[in-house]
């Protein structure tokens, strides 16, 4: 009986997950250009790899992007939900105000970004020039650019991290911060001492889809800059798309796709070997 409820769900994972990942290990042993006959090449694409300086920068771009992303996202969403976990007026309207990008798709959400962000005629640098400052080279300038789309990750992604932490929230019992308050703790000293242990197996959790999430960026990077200027926002998942999709390179680019899988899976279990409260209630 068992069986027959996972059944469905077995299926469609295999045909749409595992399927494809083997695929995808298999073409990055071969050798493919345009549409001609593959050549098994062995591990020779991962040989590539090693002496591809563009690779190692997308590679270091997207730590850096995770670096700076997935810290403000966390920290932002607690703060946020902290907040709004208060008794606040229109509370309400406010978390649907910080949760719509969610429902919004990255592509749409990038388009947004782009009419914000541009350089020539662009919201931002609209409103510094109308107050006599400089536009900034969002477009033509490798720090600009990695900024406009760290930017625009931390608020697609903030209101999902307070999702997660209201949740984590409403486990907390409303006795602990009383007994706190009584022997007079303040509030900061009730945030550090009570709210940001017991919302630890949330914070796990997002630690770890964050920085999934972040590993996997695509859609976002590829509508905002293309990896541009130059290769200064490239990532795994753009330089890979290059690859295989624009230089028809498709051994290579899953070679790097296979690559991107191994370096998440191992962050993830380096993440959950090390963490403490995942497997604590709050």
């Amino acid at each position: 009986m068992g069986y027959a409820f996972l059944g469905p769900n077995l299926l469609l994972m295999t045909v749409f997950l595992f399927a494809p990942i083997v695929w995808a290990m298999q073409l990055s042993l071969q050798e493919t250009i345009g549409f001609g006959d593959p050549e098994w090449v062995g591990l020779d694409n991962y040989v590539r790899l090693l002496t591809d300086p563009v690779f190692w920068q997308s590679f270091g771009n997207t730590i850096i992007y995770t670096i700076l992303t997935v810290p403000l996202q966390m920290a932002g969403g607690l703060g946020l939900a902290v907040l709004l976990n208060s008794v606040l007026p229109a509370r309400g309207v406010f978390r649907t105000m910080i949760v719509l990008p969610m429902v919004i798709s990255g592509v749409a959400s990038a388009m947004i970004a782009v009419i914000i962000f541009y350089q020539s005629n662009g919201i931002i640098n609209k409103v510094l020039v109308e107050i006599g400052l400089d536009p900034v080279e969002w477009q033509s300038a490798g720090a600009p650019a990695m900024a406009s789309v760290v930017i625009t990750a931390i608020w697609l992604r903030l209101g999902f991290n307070m999702i997660i932490y209201l949740a984590g929230l409403q486990g907390v019992s409303p006795e602990l911060y009383e007994a706190a308050r009584l022997d007079g703790a303040s509030r900061w000293q009730q945030f550090r001492a009570i709210t940001v242990p017991l919302v630890g197996p949330s914070t796990f959790f997002l630690l770890i889809m964050n920085i999934i999430a972040s590993f996997q960026v695509f859609d976002l990077i590829f509508v905002m800059t293309g990896g541009g200027p130059g290769y200064s926002t490239s990532v795994l998942g753009t330089y890979a798309y290059r690859n295989a999709f624009q230089i028809r390179e498709q051994g290579y680019g899953a070679a790097i796709g296979v690559v991107l899988l191994v370096v998440t899976l191992l962050l993830t279990y380096i993440q959950w070997r090390t963490s403490r409260t995942r497997d604590l209630v709050g």
